[in-house]
């Protein structure tokens, strides 16, 4: 069993930058993938970041390749989603989400097992 909480979350300018972070609590091992997903009203959840434990290997979504940056601390059992060049349209409320599998697996969400509250980004234009 793994528990999920999300902080960082806020208002930000159009251009701004925010950090997320997602502690995780529990039976923590190195197959272990953690990812970002976020979800605006009215549509439907996406994947934006994923990192594998194991080796640290990551995958993003297409809408933020460039300018956000998924990290870890395993020391600390946290995720890190930095996001730079915000715009609008990343208006979500985002959320964290955890797996064990053998490897880095596909951002769908019906993959993660574990998930946390989730905390709203908000970028104003």
């Amino acid at each position: 069993q793994v528990q999920l909480v999300e902080s960082g979350g806020g208002s930000v300018q159009a251009g701004g930058s925010l950090r997320l972070s997602c502690a995780a609590f529990g039976y923590i091992y190195s197959s272990l993938s953690m990812a970002w997903f976020r979800q605006a009203p009215g549509k439907e959840r996406e994947g934006v970041a994923v990192i594998y434990r194991g080796d640290g290997s990551t995958y993003y979504g297409d809408v933020v390749k460039g300018r956000f940056t998924i990290s870890q601390d395993n020391a600390k059992d946290t995720v890190y989603l930095q996001m730079n060049s915000l715009k609008p349209e990343d208006t979500a409320m985002y959320y964290c989400a955890a797996h064990y599998s053998p490897t880095i697996p596909t951002m769908t969400p019906t993959h993660f097992r574990y998930w946390g509250q989730g905390t709203q980004v908000t970028v104003s234009s």
